[in-house]
């Protein structure tokens, strides 16, 4: 025997040997896809144990059939389960897994989202898993996400949303014939119980004041309501578009992207120094201090940087509307980092696409990321809203 055919030997008892194990794991430890799980199940369905002799049993074993099981480790092989003489038995095990589970399904949501076709689809899955994941099953996925995601779409909004996050970003789609830049418009709000949402992913040409309208006019007619300060990037559309269609809410222009403007018009061996000191100002938790240390940098940079001082000075009360809320909620509320976050999520595992195929398969599968990546928001309170709604009842002094 050739060290090539005992290399090959040796990876196949290997590759059987973890498969056994699999097994093993699953019989022993997965609630509803071993083989003991069957045997409970008959012995519930039957009212009786094996051979067990009770006045209330409902018929007879029938010896067991094979049957192999789908899981993300692969295809187990010639798994046994029970039947009934009558044939009325129907094991909860393989209903579980009728459809793909865990990783298998997930790749092949993620291969069928970029546009990889049903027939490569299957040759891929098969030679990484071992399974075969025909065009059928790729189309009930596709089916089963289309159906969920338009749901999530619609949903209605019935809390208030006092703090809402817009943010936008541009990835590349083929949009007849051509190749162009798509803007994905996102939309995460805080609710009154203090709890972080992806509330809207949406596509469109440009971050024109239009597309930002009908984000926020969807939102609206889903029950949007009691939006108090709404955070973006310094875009007109974003502001013309908040002012239409959320006439009570406050404008934060996000401190991060107001920093990095400011910072382009000064030379990149000063920027570590700028830096430092347009961060004081921003760490401030009293309007008072805030605008005296904001004064001191504009006459200190005055003659320095002029036009980073103009900016600077410009921008300054947009970017101070953070003040206005309780210190507890200031450094969550000032930027729109949590937004960017995820934004980087979808960037880099779509990193590989490069173009996407259309418009459709960018939206679903930056949701189905945003989604994932936010799962455990549902269980985390991101904010206290109490300091909040104890504001709001002040009584406002009326001057004499």
């Amino acid at each position: 025997m050739d060290r090539e055919e005992l290399k090959r030997l040796t990876k196949e008892e290997i590759s059987r040997r973890i498969r056994e194990g699999v097994k093993a794991v699953i019989v022993l430890r997965t609630a509803y896809a071993n083989e003991q799980v069957s045997e409970e199940e008959m012995t519930e369905h039957l009212a009786a144990g094996y051979r067990e002799r009770t006045p209330s049993r409902r018929g007879e074993r029938n010896g067991y059939y094979t049957r192999d099981l789908i899981t993300p480790a692969g295809r187990i092989a010639q798994l046994r389960v029970p039947r009934d003489r009558e044939g009325t038995f129907l094991t909860e095990v393989f209903e579980r897994y009728k459809r793909m589970t865990g990783e298998v399904e997930e790749a092949v949501l993620e291969m069928y989202l970029q546009g990889v076709s049903t027939r490569k689809v299957a040759a891929i899955t098969e030679g990484v898993s071992r399974v075969r994941i025909g065009k059928d099953a790729v189309s009930r996925v596709a089916q089963r996400l289309e159906e969920e995601l338009s749901a999530w779409r619609g949903r209605p909004l019935e809390l208030a949303y006092p703090y809402l996050y817009l943010d936008a970003a541009y990835f590349k789609v083929n949009w007849g014939g051509r190749v162009v830049d798509l803007a994905l418009l996102v939309a995460v709000g805080v609710n009154e119980e203090g709890y972080r949402e992806v509330l809207v992913v949406e596509p469109a040409g440009g971050e024109r004041k239009k597309a930002w309208r009908n984000l926020l006019k969807g939102l609206v007619e889903r029950g949007l309501r009691g939006v108090r300060l709404v955070i973006s990037d310094d875009h007109p559309s974003i502001r013309q578009a908040v002012m239409a269609e959320l006439p009570g809410a406050s404008w934060q222009r996000c401190v991060v992207h107001f920093m990095r403007n400011v910072l382009a018009h000064v030379p990149q061996s000063e920027r570590g120094v700028v830096a430092e000191e347009l961060q004081e100002v921003f760490v401030a938790r009293r309007r008072g201090t805030a605008e005296s240390l904001a004064q001191e940098f504009v006459e200190r940079y005055r003659d320095r940087f002029k036009r980073a001082v103009e900016v600077f000075a410009q921008g300054l009360g947009e970017a101070l509307t953070y003040l206005d809320f309780p210190g507890v909620h200031q450094r969550h509320i000032k930027s729109t980092n949590v937004l960017e976050r995820l934004i980087r999520e979808v960037k880099r595992r779509t990193r590989v696409v490069g173009v996407f195929p259309g418009e459709g398969s960018l939206v679903n599968l930056a949701t189905v990321v945003m989604l994932r990546a936010t799962e455990d928001w549902a269980f985390r309170r991101y904010l206290d809203m109490g300091p909040l709604w104890a504001a709001e009842e002040k009584p406002t002094k009326i001057a004499t």
